[in-house]
């Protein structure tokens, strides 16, 4: 892994009296970017909110529920209420290309790697070397 792979990092959120809200992430690299995948099923992309603060991502969403009155629950387990994520960026990301794309469901945050960390060919480069002709048929490299 590498040391920009090491460094995005996901933080607990703060501990509230509440259960935790529950937003699974997927996280992974391809090629130039990294990928992160929250499902977020039921929650109005409008709700959502990301933004960076120095190297810290964060992801803020709020899911609401219908509220029936005059019924009787025989089971609710969706939740509702706030949802939040954080990772630590750390060095060698871009981060005024950072972009988010929200589908059935599932918001999509695309996390380039800025050009300086990104893998690059070091050329080498050497003196030119000469061919010295001697004699007539002879010939001698100088270096």
């Amino acid at each position: 892994m590498s040391r920009a792979d090491s460094s995005l990092t996901p933080r607990p959120g703060r501990k509230t009296r509440r259960a935790p809200r529950v937003m699974p992430m997927d996280l992974y690299r391809a090629g130039d970017v990294y990928v992160l995948n929250a499902d977020m099923p039921g929650i109005d992309p409008g709700s959502v909110d990301i933004d960076v603060d120095g190297q810290l991502l964060t992801i803020r969403g709020e899911r609401t529920l219908a509220n029936h009155e005059n019924v009787k629950w025989l089971t609710r387990e969706r939740t509702s209420g706030s949802f939040l994520r954080q990772l630590n960026l750390g060095q060698g990301i871009d981060l005024d290309n950072i972009s988010a794309t929200y589908a059935n469901g599932v918001l999509s945050v695309t996390i380039p790697v800025s050009e300086a960390a990104k893998p690059r060919k070091i050329e080498i480069s050497s003196e030119k070397q000469e061919t010295v002709t001697l004699k007539e048929g002879e010939k001698r490299l100088n270096a």
